[in-house]
């Protein structure tokens, strides 16, 4: 039982997300989260408030008219109340252009770590392995105009 709780945490964040359910994600995560997003070129891994976090995705996912991340193949190690995830992630984002190249898609796996906090799972961690981008690459820049 405790697995499906686990990966239920894990697909708020991204569900949430896709929503603009900003509660929803924040919900799931623990106050601190160490974020490694490194292999996309962002910058050094780092443990940020779960706020900052929420608010940093709340100025770049509405540009998109939608977005849609789909996760799968979850493998789970828990032990004493903290867990493991690896899961494989895609994420879609569609902004309409005059090209008609609409979609700029990332492919890759993440790497998650949860705590249990008074019978609730938490992500304290995650990390993304980028395996490859395809479609439009400059779209973020294009919904940012």
């Amino acid at each position: 039982m405790a697995a499906q709780h686990i990966i239920e945490t894990v697909q708020n964040i991204f569900t949430g997300a896709d929503e603009r359910d900003w509660d929803r994600c924040l919900a799931s995560m623990d106050e601190k989260v160490y974020l490694d997003y490194s292999s996309m070129g962002a910058g050094d891994a780092k443990e940020l408030p779960a706020t900052d976090i929420i608010s940093s995705w709340k100025t770049f996912l509405p540009r998109f008219k939608a977005t849609h991340h789909q996760l799968g193949n979850f493998t789970i190690r828990e032990h004493n109340g903290e867990a493991e995830v690896a899961f494989y992630g895609t994420a879609t984002h569609f902004f309409p252009t005059e090209s008609m190249q609409n979609v700029w898609t990332v492919v890759g796996t993440y790497n998650a770590k949860l705590v249990s906090d008074k019978g609730q799972w938490k992500v304290t961690a995650l990390r993304f392995n980028l395996k490859y981008q395809d479609g439009n690459l400059a779209l973020p820049q294009i919904a940012g105009n």
